[in-house]
Parts: C-alpha cells; structure tokens; sequence
C-alpha cells in the first residue's frame, strides 16, 4: 500500500486513540492504582478488541457484529460492572507499603476488561467503519497491506497507551505519604467508576 494511504490512516488513526474515552480512563485509573506493570494487561485487552473489530471492518463482518448486538450488550455491561469492582476496590482500599496495589491482582481479568471496554464500545467498529473506507482503497486489500495496517493498529495503540499507562504511573511515585495515597487511591477510583460509567451511557 502506497505510503500516503498508510500515513494518513496513521494519523487518524492516532488521533482517535489520543482522545480520551473509557479506555483511556480506564488505563489511566489502573496505572494509577497499580503502576505500570498493573495497566499493561489493560492495553493488551483493549488491544485485542480492537484487533477484532479491526478485521470486522476490513473483512467485510459488519453486518455480523450488528446481528450479534445483543451480545455486546451484555459483554458491556459485564465490563462495567468489573470496571466498578476495580474502582470500589480502589476507593476502599488502606495505601501503605503496597503502594495502593490491589490484593490479589489478576492480569488476566485486568485483560478481559480491557477487552469488555472495546467490544462492548460501538464506537469503535463505526470509526474502521468511517475512516477505512475513506482513506484505504479496500478493493484493493492484500496479505501485505493487511499486514501494514495491522502492525499500525498495534504499534499506534501500544505507544500511545502505554504512554498514558506511564505517565500516570510516573505521577503516581510522586505521592510518598499514606494521606497522598489515599488520596489518590480515590482519585483512581473515580476515574475507573467514570471509565464504567462511559462505558454504560455510551451509545
């Protein structure tokens, strides 16, 4: 594929993914919750869902992922209620040594929900379903511009969020005393309770 064509999916592209949403709150919250290492697994879903509605949108399965509406419902609002366990665990939580890590933190759940976030999320099929058809020729898809297209959705998502994952994380070593903490414990708490709540009202 011409290197116009992959520039400017590039972009737009990165724009969507700079601008905050449920998933962006929801890494920021995790980061600050559990650090870096805590959000990764985060990405990494929110990653997948979107790989998955990535080859919907390439490979002509739109109208599936519509028959399958109801589906996505429920996944959505399985997602949220996971995303407002997180954030109660956070708000309740007592920061001390641990550095408001949450007891027992399993990354794969943290995965799922980062996936629950993008299948559960419409928005994100309508935008491959609005800027691929206007900037990439899909008449014209073969085994290496699917190639190219794909590794942009991974590098563009990977960078930017982990780059959101990190900076949170980076605030986060600032705050050294327990009422600090707590007081952005609760702060993270708010904000994946925010992230749950886009999630729900979202249409």
């Amino acid at each position: 594929m011409d290197v116009f064509t992959l520039t400017t999916f590039t972009i737009a592209y990165a724009i969507a993914v700079l601008v905050p949403g449920p998933g962006v709150a929801a890494v920021v919250a995790r980061a600050l919750g559990g650090g870096f290492k805590g959000a990764f697994p985060m990405v990494l879903g929110i990653l997948a869902g979107d790989l998955v509605y990535f080859l919907f949108a390439v490979f002509g399965l739109a109208a599936i992922a519509t028959w399958f509406g109801p589906v996505f419902t429920v996944v959505r609002w399985a997602g949220a209620a996971y995303l407002l366990y997180i954030a109660y665990k956070f708000w309740t939580a007592r920061p001390g040594s641990e550095q408001m890590k949450p007891k027992n933190e399993d990354p794969w759940k943290t995965f799922l929900a980062g996936f629950s976030l993008t299948m559960g999320n419409p928005k994100t099929i309508v935008f491959y379903l609005a800027i691929l058809p206007s900037v990439v020729p899909l008449g014209e898809m073969n085994p290496v511009a699917f190639i190219e297209l794909t590794t942009i959705v991974v590098v563009v998502l990977l960078v930017i969020a982990c780059g959101y994952a990190w900076l949170a994380s980076a605030a986060r070593e600032l705050f050294r005393s327990e009422r600090a903490l707590g007081r952005l414990n609760k702060t993270a708490g708010a904000m994946m309770a925010g992230a749950a709540g886009l999630v729900i009202f979202q249409h």
